[in-house]
């Protein structure tokens, strides 16, 4: 059950499938309150069958509402236009909660207060079906309550995992936040791979997307067993598996290359804090 007040600022994809998840746990559409600049339109799925309040700016938030959270679910590159309109808000002492990709604790902290209770953290993509992963970080000064109080909103659309090292959610950011991009591009390669070998291209699609989502739940469902276990166990010595690994684990292969993406997104992630 998801109780207290909520102000969300930014409702696209990640806003949208945070919002639907609260409303799944209980939350009341009375205690919440939208700021979305690109207009109502942005909304309409989670909006659908719920009287919603959906304002444009900041300024528009009524004076008597006094949020237990503020959500921040912008864009990075739009961050500096929309975070200091909030400012005013931290003398009701709430808890600030950022998935902005990039923007540290002392980012909020310069644009909000140096007092203000500020938890950063990274969901992915799964958050719109319920299985995404978030990492949290929380700057001194967060009580244990309002970490309660973020660990079960983000739990309302998955898994959490706190950090005890903020230097860490640029590598987090490029693992699991960037990572769903990563396993897309994988059944693109596997689909291209097939209609290359001959395949019609949506057979070579099906095979592609079936083969991901099967080995994601196993996976999920062998959990003790390692991931190179489970490579090893569809591993016949000198088949047809082990001729194309030999090609994948082989010098500038997948493991070197995915090094190098995740470096990229990291590295991307520590510009986007200015």
């Amino acid at each position: 059950m998801i109780e207290g007040t909520i102000l969300l600022v930014g409702c696209g994809r990640m806003g949208g499938a945070l919002l639907e998840g609260w409303f799944k746990c209980g939350l009341n559409p009375v205690d919440v309150i939208i700021v979305e600049p690109a207009g109502r339109d942005t909304i309409a799925p989670c909006s659908k069958h719920r009287a919603l309040t959906c304002l444009s700016d900041a300024a528009d938030v009524p004076r008597d509402f006094v949020p237990d959270v503020v959500l921040f679910a912008v864009k990075p590159q739009i961050a500096d236009g929309v975070v200091p309109g909030y400012r005013r808000f931290a003398g009701q002492a709430p808890v600030f909660l950022s998935v902005i990709a990039g923007k540290t604790t002392g980012y909020f902290q310069k644009h909000l207060g140096e007092d203000a209770a500020i938890v950063r953290s990274m969901p992915n993509t799964p958050a719109a079906v319920g299985k995404a992963i978030s990492a949290l970080y929380a700057a001194p000064g967060v009580s244990a309550v309002q970490r309660r109080v973020c660990e079960v909103l983000l739990s309302a659309v998955g898994e959490v995992a706190w950090l005890a090292d903020e230097s860490h959610m640029d590598a987090v950011t490029a693992i699991s936040g960037s990572g769903p991009a990563y396993v897309f591009l994988m059944v693109e390669a596997l689909r291209d791979a097939g209609i290359a070998a001959g395949l019609p291209a949506d057979l070579a699609e099906h095979l592609a997307r079936s083969t991901i989502i099967g080995s994601g739940t196993l996976l999920e469902r062998d959990a003790a067993t390692a991931p190179a276990v489970l490579r090893q166990n569809v591993t016949s010595p000198n088949g047809t598996t082990a001729a194309a690994l030999s090609v994948l684990m082989g010098e500038n292969g997948l493991k070197e290359l995915m090094t190098r993406a995740a470096a990229a997104a990291a590295k991307r992630s520590k510009e986007l804090a200015g």
